[in-house]
């Protein structure tokens, strides 16, 4: 006999085959004599917030994993919980770190962090993993290069999945933010997907936006790319070591050049490039002082306020977007229609533009055409 199950609240409205979870009746367990049965509850969001203030890495783990929650009954008490601390966040340096696949982001972290720890600073790494688009999993393995910076008292790593969201980021990466500076945190470390010139969404949520590079990985004209090399505040060639410190070098210089065509108006930053090496060390502690001097220099002409007012308000944007979507597909009428239209749409009969409009139509969020 097959035991009854359901979807778990968390499942999208519109969710297809793909998500397979689902919820069955438990089976309650023989009571043993003189056993006591420990299990957590809801966490109170009052003493939750104030265990993250206190610097708790256990409870700003609870808390994360409160606002990454997509249950409907974990909204209200995320909210709250940011409302909490949202008024004790702002006073760490926001770092966010992107660069091609295999240009040792994690293993640069790692020996960035190490030396942030060791100079005294409370480092959060934030890193976001790519997540399937057939299965929606993640490995979340990124955690596993950073060994040395794992064995610090003074660091919290959170791999988080991307959930297919574009921009290199993961879903509730500034809410993130926010928790792990109100837990007292010095640096937070964003490490994004990585995966090409598009990935500049994080641009938006940090202070200093550093690029790592390779060498061998293009020409003078892959560094004239519109999109992520010209967002960059700082660039590093890493993996100069060995026999590749030459190459390193070399590009290093090719992007140098590259940059001047992307001319900064007079008195602006002007980003460095740097070489590094994050398996010997060597170069790191100049890629940090590099983001000092840029974090130093957008303090002094007032544009580090000014980007954090902008930050605020694209996340107000991206929030309202993510509502909208969600309050369309909880309409059962326009989920219906979707269906019908998505038939015809698929068969050619009808044009997507068309059943676009009929469905914002039927939300009543637009009006149909003449």
């Amino acid at each position: 006999m097959t035991s009854p199950s359901s979807r778990p609240d968390w499942v999208p409205p519109e969710a297809g085959a793909e998500f397979a979870t689902r919820v069955v009746a438990g089976t309650p367990a023989r009571a043993v004599p003189g056993a006591q049965r420990k299990r957590r509850g809801p966490d109170d969001v009052p003493a939750l917030a104030a265990a993250i203030r206190t610097g708790d890495r256990g409870a700003l783990a609870r808390g994360i994993t409160l606002i990454e929650s997509r249950a409907v009954t974990h909204r209200a008490a995320a909210d709250e919980l940011l409302r909490t601390l949202s008024p004790h966040s702002g006073g760490a340096v926001r770092v966010g770190i992107t660069g091609p696949p295999g240009a040792g982001k994690s293993t640069f972290i790692d020996a960035l962090g190490t030396l942030l720890c060791t100079a005294g600073k409370k480092v959060a790494v934030l890193s976001v993993d790519p997540s399937s688009p057939i299965t929606h999993g993640s490995i979340l393995g990124d955690k596993a290069r950073m060994e040395k910076l794992s064995r610090q008292p003074n660091a919290f790593i959170r791999p988080s999945p991307s959930g297919c969201e574009l921009g290199g980021v993961a879903r509730r990466t500034r809410e993130t933010i926010v928790l792990c500076e109100a837990a007292g945190f010095d640096v937070v470390v964003v490490e994004t997907v990585g995966v090409g010139q598009s990935e500049v969404l994080v641009r938006g949520m940090v202070d200093c936006f550093l690029v790592l590079l390779l060498a061998g990985a293009g020409d003078e004209l892959q560094g004239i790319k519109k999109g992520i090399i010209e967002l960059a505040d700082v660039l590093a060639v890493n993996k100069a070591d060995g026999d590749n410190r030459t190459r390193a070098e070399a590009a290093r210089r090719e992007f140098s050049r590259a940059l001047h065509y992307l001319a900064a108006p007079e008195g602006a930053w002007q980003p460095p490039v740097l070489a590094c090496s994050a398996y010997t060390n060597e170069g790191v502690p100049e890629v940090w002082a590099a983001v000092e001097r840029f974090v130093a220099y957008a303090r002094g002409q007032g544009s580090f306020e000014l980007r954090r007012r902008e930050q605020a308000l694209a996340w107000l944007e991206a929030l309202v977007d993510e509502g909208l979507r969600e309050a369309f597909a909880a309409q059962p009428a326009a989920a219906r229609l979707r269906r019908e239209l998505a038939q015809q749409v698929a068969s050619g009969q009808l044009p997507a533009p068309t059943a676009a409009r009929q469905l914002l139509a039927a939300a009543g969020m637009t009006q149909p055409s003449a």
